[in-house]
């Protein structure tokens, strides 16, 4: 009996039980590379995401390289000689660029180019915000909808026909001067674009209706991104149409602000077609911008090395008129 109690104590281990540290430690490897296989796996994924990005930018990129950046890189080039675009090329080092800044011809254009700012940027951007607050308050209908395709359709008439036309309508015998003889202002009819003091606002105010209606598009969607219930608070507290607008309206609209400020200012410094089928620069330098300069420099008077350097500097004053309001843009975000 005490033999039985024995072995009812301690009874000898099983078959199953001896195998069982075998068993644990077998699904613990498998466990350990199960986990470095999906590791594996995942890391496949990403590369595989990776190539396959890669793929879809590289022609993007590719087109980029050859007419954005290998041309810049040959314009950075060319700006130190003097090269007639045939012939054997001259070092002349920085003398393009000194040239460039002490040539009154050239100083005339820049500074045209920043007045135009004024019609391509300031008038489009204040007359959008006006427009787009305007048809905002109107009900959602034909109208409406028709005020928007009106106003955002010189956005699809191509530059150069829209050029053609306001130089018809700008004419001694053409539209703009008959509407002031039908109203009584016969005495202000003159030929616009050929005048010295009028060609360089007669052109601008084309750009002005070029733009007011992309202005006035991307405004309205911007109002409609904004809480309606702002709108609300504004008016429970009283605030009228000016204060909802200072209050509500404009720190909704910065980031499309800043986006139509950085586009109308490169519009007016690179500016070509509009100018160039109007008044080709004319009367004298009245209208003459660096887009028709480096024109003229290029392919009229074959100074290709001028040119160039004239592109780059133009190019340092976009980045410096742009960057200064992206900045501004991601400070007050």
């Amino acid at each position: 009996m005490a033999n039985d109690v024995r072995r009812h104590e301690d009874p000898k281990p099983t078959a199953a039980a001896l195998r069982r540290p075998d068993m644990g430690a077998h699904a613990a490897d498998v466990g350990k590379s199960s986990g470095r296989g999906g590791r594996s796996s995942t890391r496949g994924a990403a590369r595989h995401r990776l190539v396959l990005g890669w793929l879809f930018v590289l022609p993007a990129l590719a087109f980029f390289c050859a007419f954005v950046v290998y041309p810049l890189i040959t314009a950075v080039q060319y700006s130190f000689y003097r090269w007639n675009g045939i012939g054997a090329s001259t070092w002349v080092g920085v003398d393009n660029y000194v040239r460039v800044f002490t040539d009154p011809e050239l100083l005339i254009s820049i500074v045209n180019a920043l007045v135009l700012i004024v019609f391509f940027t300031v008038i489009p951007v204040s007359g959008g915000l006006a427009l787009a607050t305007l048809i905002r308050t109107m009900r959602p209908g034909p109208f409406a909808t028709a005020a928007r395709t009106v106003l955002f359709l010189p956005q699809i008439i191509p530059l150069v026909a829209a050029g053609i036309a306001w130089s018809w309508m700008y004419a001694q015998t053409g539209t703009i001067n008959t509407i002031l003889g039908s109203v009584g202002l016969g005495f202000l009819s003159r030929s616009w674009l050929a005048g010295f003091g009028t060609a360089l606002p007669a052109v601008g105010l084309i750009g002005s209706w070029v733009l007011t209606g992309l202005c006035t598009i991307l405004l309205l969607t911007g109002i409609g991104k904004i809480d309606a219930s702002l709108y609300e608070a504004a008016r429970l507290d009283g605030a009228g149409w000016w204060r909802e607008f200072v209050t509500v309206t404009l720190p909704g609209l910065r980031q499309e602000i800043a986006v139509l400020v950085t586009i109308t200012v490169i519009a007016a410094l690179s500016s070509f077609d509009i100018i160039y089928t109007t008044t080709k620069g004319g009367p004298g330098t009245s209208t003459l911008v660096p887009g028709i300069s480096i024109f003229r420099l290029a392919f009229t008077q074959s100074e290709v090395g001028l040119a160039s350097a004239f592109g780059i500097i133009l190019l340092a004053l976009v980045l410096l008129a742009v960057l200064p309001i992206q900045l501004l843009a991601r400070e007050r975000d």
